[in-house]
Formats: C-alpha cells, structure tokens, sequence
C-alpha cells in the first residue's frame, strides 16, 4: 500500500459507522484521504463511531439500498473510491430479521453499483461481503474465490446472493467486463471473522466477553465452543481492501474479481480458545458455557485459502497470540480511561511497523 496514493484522495466508506467502517475511516483520514461516509446511525452504547468523533469525515445517515440515498451522496461528495461495508453483519440476528438482512446485504449492492454506472467520478469499488458467502458442507477444505455461492442461514445466503449481484452488475455494466460500459473497476472481498478493540455488537464473541469480563460478575456467557473460525485483527482485511482498491485504480480491470483476505493457515481456532485467551490477555473474568441454546444453523468449521491475495500484495502479518494482545489491552486501556482514537492510531501504527511501512 502507498500511503502518497491516498492524501487528498477523495473516498466514500459505507457502513462507517460500524465496527470495520469506524477503524477505516481512522486509518484512511491518518493517510490524509478526503473521506465521507453513508451509512445508519451508529448502534448501541458505546459504540467506536462516537468515541472516535472524527470530525474530518463527512457524515452522511441513510439507507444504502435506497438509490436516492446513494445518489445524492456520490452527487455531492463525487468520490474517486467507494469502499462498501454497510451490511446487517449479525448470522443469529439474520433469522430474526430476514427481510432487512437481504435487503441491505443484496440490495445494497445493487443500488450503489447501478448509481455509480451514473457517476462521472468513481474510478474503483471494492464491496466487502464474508467468508460465510461460501456453500459451506463443512468438509474441512479452505474456500478458494472459484467456489460455489451458498448459504443455509439468511445471514450467508445474503452474502452469497450479494456475490452474485455484484458479478452480474459487473459483467453487465462495467467496462472490465463488457465493451462500452463503465470505467469503474469493481472487485469484492471476504474476509473472516474479525476482532479488534472498539467492537460493542449484540451477540458477537468478543464483545460478549469483554462486556462479562469487565462487568460486575466478571463472568462471559459464550455458545458454540467448538465452532471453528478464521480469526483475524480489524487490520489485516482493512489492509486487504485498502490494497485492493489501489490497484483497482492503478493497474485497472485486472483486479476486477473476487478476493479471500483470512488469517493464515493453521491460525483457525475454536470458540472456545478465543475466548480464555481474551480472559489471559485481560488478567480478569471467567468463561461459562451457554446451555439450552436457540436451534439455529450456523456453521462449524469455516477456513479460507487466501493464496491469491499475494498478487495484491497482501498477506496476513499478525499471529494469533499477537491477535489476542492487541484486542484485549484495547479493551484493557479503554476500560482505565484511555482515549479510544489515540489507541487506533497508536495501533494502526504497531500493525505498519510489523508490515515495515509508515504512514
């Protein structure tokens, strides 16, 4: 990544209001990047969007599946990338809200790519899905970007649909893949299962921790124990989508495909060794197993094969141990007070280091 690439580059985040899309933005404006964001108001108390208060970024509240939202806002903000977040990211939530899920998930997607084919301005677009857009028969293969789309939960199927919505926009309207269309390059990226400091979600591991950890039982209720995952720092497929669209931009319609961004091989673990690896690195709490829990699928065993990244450039630079270190004393320095923008920064800074760049 060339940090020069992005001063004063003009960029559109959707969804930064959430967990990834605040940490982006941070990064992004560090690199003095023109950044503005759509997405819907931040959710819940405390959340990383209103402790970071970054004022440098344009704020915009609507409705990413709702073209006039994302009309107006390429109008006026007239980017030159757009980096797609906004989703329902939640698999247990998904079964209560089926409708939402693939409406913002699958027609999300729709809607900005059809307003971009509008838009003089965008030059590349990377739309970020999951890994769980894979059909996943849990036979312990890690998933290349050439298989199957699937999912059995509306959460991956939406992710799955949201793939195929993006290659047939792409192959239909833009000039990578078809004579005359758009000049927009537009890629996707999945990405595993992410943790990082500042992650407040409903039903999510790591927050689900640290809110027992540090609450007053000092206990976290957890599910699932046994479900395998590719567990990764917020950083590392930030890293992947701020490569992917660079070379969008530079080396064109060569990049205008899928990409896995996972941690490396042999990094998948189980639930549980997440979570008593978050209470060591916190030095507080204790994990209890939930019981009697909701009959719903989610999958077991998920890995993926990020080979093809390393054409981008891109590998996974931080271990798990380090992983764990660094969201827990996140969460350790917030819970005694420490400002919250000056621990990303003071991270994205560890995480170049490792990766031998500076911004």
């Amino acid at each position: 990544m060339t940090p020069g690439f992005w001063k004063n580059r003009r960029v559109l985040v959707t969804g930064h209001t959430g967990f990834k899309g605040a940490w982006l933005c941070m990064w992004l404006t560090q690199m003095g990047a023109k950044v503005s964001g759509l997405s819907k108001p931040a959710e819940g108390d405390p959340n990383l969007w209103n402790l970071l208060n970054l004022t440098d970024v344009k704020h915009y509240v609507g409705d990413v599946s709702d073209l006039m939202d994302v009309e107006n806002v390429l109008a006026r903000e007239q980017p030159q990338i757009v980096l797609h977040l906004a989703a329902q990211a939640l698999v247990r939530r998904s079964y209560k809200t089926p409708l939402e899920t693939f409406s913002t998930n699958v027609m999300g997607v729709v809607a900005l790519l059809d307003a971009i084919t509008r838009s003089d301005s965008v030059h590349a677009c990377v739309i970020v899905t999951s890994d769980k857009c894979y059909q996943n028969k849990e036979n312990n293969v890690a998933f290349k970007e050439t298989d199957p789309m699937g999912g059995d939960d509306p959460y991956s199927g939406s992710k799955g649909a949201a793939e195929l919505a993006t290659s047939s926009m792409r192959h239909s309207f833009f000039a990578s893949h078809t004579k005359d269309g758009h000049r927009c390059n537009v890629a996707s990226a999945r990405a595993g299962n992410v943790i990082g400091g500042g992650d407040w979600s409903e039903d999510r591991l790591i927050p689900d921790i640290i809110r027992g950890c540090l609450g007053p039982d000092q206990a976290a209720l957890i599910r699932s124990p046994k479900s395998v995952r590719p567990w990764q720092h917020v950083l590392e497929p930030l890293h992947g989508y701020l490569l992917l669209a660079e070379k969008l931009c530079v080396d064109g319609a060569t990049f205008a495909q899928g990409w896995n961004f996972g941690p490396t091989s042999g990094d998948e673990r189980p639930v549980i060794d997440v979570a008593d690896a978050i209470v060591k690195a916190l030095g507080k709490g204790c994990i209890e197993i939930a019981q009697n829990q909701p009959d719903l699928h989610e999958a077991k065993l998920l890995t993926l094969d990020s080979t093809k990244a390393k054409k981008l450039g891109w590998s996974a630079k931080l271990d798990f141990a380090t992983t764990v270190e660094m969201t827990a004393s996140w969460y350790g320095d917030w819970a005694v007070g420490g400002d919250p923008a000056s621990l990303c920064r003071e991270q994205i800074k560890q995480y170049l280091k490792v990766c031998g760049a500076e911004i």
